[in-house]
């Protein structure tokens, strides 16, 4: 089947369905599945954008609304992720997933789901080592720690997801598993972010959790987003049990702009005969029923039980009897029910309420699910602690601050993350070093470079603009585009797709094997020719203006605001 992999969305659902729409007519093809890796900014109203870690001067309404409300409906199946830049408001009454808008389903703080027999798996949020050990104690109104605490990743989430036996196809991660660019093209990447560099030399680029999943899982397909840059890679893991050893194709994709690598379609093989419908997984269901008594909505540390003597049960792993079981408890169905309904008012355009406050609210489909399955919902768990703690007069984040939790614990995994115990996380880069990058690249921009876009002329947001004139990618199948500033689109071909150039991790891996096991669909798609204006007159590099970049006002942010340094 063809999945349609998006890397940060920031809430530009009717682009990105544009530019499903207008590949599939340019290519002749028919995309199945859309991905979405995090930044999904599922933001119904005013209120869900206070909940948004962006300054609140840089918050803006997007277009998932309509969604949300029903005046459109997403074209094609669409799964997503959190990353960093969510109504976490929103996301929160879905801790174990469901839909946020019909046929828009979230995979929640942690998730597998099956679809035309294809196992997709995903995790929430980004990296962020003294919160790693905490449970979800967060819930609005956040304060100002909490606001940006929520949506980083916690360790009860990758226990869970470290206790799947059965292979999994896709894999998603909003940041990406630390170490992973040593697998791909690391110069082609410094080039193009140049503040990377000492992450990746000092080995603290990317999330160490995610990089134990990777080991783990060692699914077909990993996908991840975060950096903002289009990255690909090949990981042969060490052969386990006496099998051959498996690959794993690695791509992060950018964000939702003109000419930017952000959208790719790859060829995943489904299994004929299998439902056409979204469906649960029985063995991540009977995992969170086995784990369901250790989710605890405190914010002390907690380490997950091992083989050390000190607990009763460390192996939660899904038995054939407790898949059955739940099966059974689903009364042999597995289609996830249609069951989305609204929750809280939808942004209404013709009558705007810009001091609207959140509105904090339980749904019915994490109700349901819990109730057919025993679980517990975690945020009323939550909201209950939260209660008690405001009626005693302390609250999580005070309690946060004057904690004294164990923070010199060993990790329970062998990627120790004591050494980054301090409130810098090196993979949740700030916006402004990107920008700064990116306009010390656009003067850079000379006869013969190419630009990637992707985003179809169209009525919606045609004032904006933004480009990417880095070096020439020379990844497999990407999107190749004549150069914005070399001759009229009429009068520059395409130029010829190129292979796969990336050196493998191991010497048993061959230059052959990384393009068969490639498995990504070429297209090609004109140049974008909007009809932006520019700011001012030609600006000091000579013939090259200064573009107005669109939605900066929302990504842009002072670093004391944004940055969680």
């Amino acid at each position: 089947m063809k999945v349609a992999v998006e890397g940060c969305c920031h809430g530009e659902l009717d682009k990105i369905y544009e530019s499903i729409s207008y590949l599939e007519n340019k290519e002749g093809v028919k995309v199945d599945l859309l991905l979405c890796c995090g930044d999904f900014q599922a933001v119904r109203n005013e209120g869900d954008m206070k909940c948004m870690a962006v300054p609140a001067k840089y918050r803006h309404m997007q277009t998932f609304y309509k969604y949300y409300s029903g005046e459109k409906k997403a074209p094609v199946l669409t799964i997503f992720i959190g990353g960093n830049h969510e109504a976490s408001n929103h996301l929160q009454e879905l801790p174990y997933g469901g839909w946020v808008a019909p046929n828009i389903y979230y995979l929640g703080y942690a998730g597998i789901v099956r679809f035309k027999g294809v196992r997709i798996g995903g995790l929430s949020g980004i990296f962020k080592s003294h919160d790693y050990k905490k449970g979800h104690f967060e819930y609005p109104p956040y304060g100002p720690d909490s606001l940006r605490s929520v949506y980083h990743i916690r360790n009860i989430d990758v226990f869970k997801l470290k206790q799947i036996k059965m292979p999994i196809d896709i894999f998603m991660t909003h940041d990406w598993p630390r170490g992973i660019y040593h697998y791909g093209n690391t110069n082609q990447l410094l080039r193009q972010k140049k503040f990377l560099r000492q992450e990746v030399e000092c080995g603290t680029l990317g999330s160490p959790a995610a990089a134990e999943l990777l080991d783990h899982l060692q699914p077909t397909y990993w996908f991840s987003a975060h950096l903002h840059v289009k990255f690909a890679a090949l990981m042969q893991h060490e052969a386990k049990n006496n099998a051959a050893p498996k690959i794993t194709k690695f791509l992060s994709l950018d964000k939702c702009l003109p000419h930017r690598d952000f959208l790719q379609i790859v060829e995943v093989a489904d299994r004929p005969g299998s439902s056409e419908h979204l469906e649960y997984d029985p063995e991540w269901l009977a995992i969170l029923k086995a784990t369901d008594s250790l989710q605890k909505p405190s914010c002390n540390f907690w380490n997950p039980p091992q083989d050390n003597g000190l607990y009763t049960r460390w192996d939660f792993s899904a038995s054939d009897e407790a898949m059955m079981e739940v099966v059974s408890d689903l009364s042999g169905d597995l289609c996830i029910p249609e069951n989305f309904s609204l929750t809280v008012p939808a942004y209404d355009p013709s009558c705007p309420q810009p001091n609207a406050h959140p509105v904090y609210s339980t749904n019915p489909q994490t109700t349901e699910l819990c109730a057919t399955l025993g679980l517990t919902d975690i945020y009323i768990l939550a909201g209950q602690a939260y209660g008690e703690e405001c009626a005693t007069g302390a609250t999580g984040e005070e309690e946060d601050e004057d904690s004294t939790g164990s923070v010199d614990e060993p990790s329970e995994y062998p990627t120790d993350t004591s050494g980054l115990s301090s409130s810098y996380n090196p993979d949740e880069i700030t916006i402004e070093d990107e920008w700064v990058e990116e306009e010390d690249e656009e003067v850079e921009c000379t006869e013969g470079k190419g630009t990637d876009a992707v985003v179809p002329e169209g009525q919606v947001g045609s004032q904006d603009s933004d480009r990417d004139s880095s070096p020439q990618r020379e990844m497999a199948n990407r999107l190749i585009l004549p150069s914005t500033c070399s001759a009229p689109e009429s009068e520059a071909p395409l130029r010829s797709l190129r292979p796969l150039s990336l050196p493998p991790p191991l010497a048993s891996l061959s230059q052959g094997s990384s393009e068969e096991e490639g498995g990504l669909t070429p297209a090609r798609v004109p140049k974008r020719t909007s009809g932006e204006t520019t700011l001012g007159s030609a600006s000091h590099t000579g013939s090259t203006p200064q573009i107005k970049r669109r939605n900066q006002s929302i990504y842009t942010a002072v670093e004391n605001e944004e940055s969680e340094d």
